[in-house]
């Protein structure tokens, strides 16, 4: 069963400003009380489990405060995974999710977007969208296809397009 706002209300308390939920009504098992940070860290999210099952923090801030489950994947704004105030969270769709993200850790050009195609020796600038690759060309310099890559990036996400 999925916990509802009225449930997630009795048992913890949530302060839109600040990151953590504390416990109002612990759990019955473990060493929690009343007024303990509630959940753990597990890789970079914070969790938290209700009748024996995990939930994401960021998803049950936005069910705390809107009383409904967010219709999508909740974004965070400054992509700081562990801060939860409610002003650093959006519902986004899954594509604009992960366009509001850092370049890879493997990135070699230095700028998201920008890969050195070998055949043609060339800048290649290409996005992804809806987790499809599109194409957006070849170019001299790597400054250009970054350019093109922002202006593709601001059409497809908007708010959501990070280009660094």
């Amino acid at each position: 069963m999925t916990v509802t706002a009225e449930i997630l209300r009795e048992r913890l308390h949530y302060d839109p400003s600040n990151v953590v939920f504390t416990w109002i009504l612990p759990p019955k098992c473990g060493s929690v009380a009343a007024g303990d940070v509630a959940g753990s860290m597990s890789k970079g999210y914070r969790t938290i489990m209700l009748d024996g099952r995990n939930y994401a923090a960021h998803r049950l801030a936005w069910l705390y405060v809107t009383g409904e489950w967010p219709s999508g994947d909740v974004d965070h704004v400054n992509l700081d995974k562990a801060d939860n105030r409610l002003s650093n969270l959006r519902v986004a769709t899954d594509s604009q999710n992960l366009a509001n993200r850092r370049k890879n850790s493997n990135n070699t050009s230095g700028l998201k977007g920008v890969t050195w195609n070998k055949l043609c020796r060339k800048w290649l600038a290409q996005i992804v969208v809806n987790r499809k690759h599109k194409y957006l060309g070849v170019f001299d310099c790597p400054a250009a296809a970054h350019f093109a890559y922002v202006i593709a990036a601001d059409r497809h996400f908007g708010e959501f397009a990070r280009a660094a």
